[in-house]
């Protein structure tokens, strides 16, 4: 049976067990899709309102056009839930495998990289749709319905616990590449997003005190 499968109950156990799947990655990834369905329930609370209908017709095309954005996010979040869980049991597959004559190390050290690319490029994808969804989130705090500020506050917090987790989830496994380029490349990239992320979130987080 898949993660997403599985009720909140369910999950949770699956997490408080001794296996290490599934883990960091597989949460940040359900972290941000929770985020990103709040943030679209803020749209749903403020699309009707007579306040949000007498804005500019640019303003409301925008904003519904984030919600749809989200929607998409959403969509392509909560399969990585899994994928995420299943990238790490390749790491774990290739550690399995015999290493007695020199073929057989080749191939083990060949299958080890292949999930571990795996590792790194799930999340990264998870931290890359997080920062996207993290970027709408000014716009919707400033248009969206004032009686949801809360909720606007804690999709920022979980999506940005996403992306920062995911962000995590990429380091721990970069060490694992025998590529520089590649290093380099997720290396630099996560931490551009990692610093626009928090920059972000500190800013929305900030607002919303002052608003509260």
């Amino acid at each position: 049976m898949k993660l997403i499968d599985l009720n909140i109950v369910e999950f949770n156990n699956q997490v408080d067990s001794a296996s290490p799947t599934p883990g960091g990655g597989s949460v940040s990834a359900l972290a941000s899709s929770l985020g990103v369905s709040l943030s679209r329930m803020v749209g749903h609370l403020t699309t009707s309102k007579k306040k949000f209908l007498k804005l500019d017709t640019d303003i409301q095309k925008r904003f519904n056009e984030i919600e749809d954005e989200f929607l998409l996010i959403k969509h392509e979040l909560i399969p990585l839930i899994d994928k995420d869980t299943e990238a790490f049991n390749l790491i774990m597959a290739g550690f399995k495998l015999p290493k007695e004559s020199i073929e057989e190390k080749a191939y083990r050290k060949q299958k080890i990289l292949e999930g571990t690319i795996e590792a790194i490029k799930v999340p990264f994808i998870v931290a890359r749709l997080s920062i996207k969804a993290l970027r709408n989130m000014e716009y919707i705090l400033k248009y969206g319905n004032k009686n949801t500020l809360s909720d606007i506050g804690v999709s920022t917090l979980i999506i940005y616990a996403g992306l920062e987790g995911a962000i995590l989830n990429v380091m721990i496994n970069i060490p694992g590449l025998d590529n520089q380029e590649m290093i380099d490349k997720y290396s630099d990239s996560i931490e551009r997003m990692l610093e626009e992320g928090k920059d972000i979130k500190d800013s929305v987080l900030k607002k919303i005190h002052n608003l509260l």
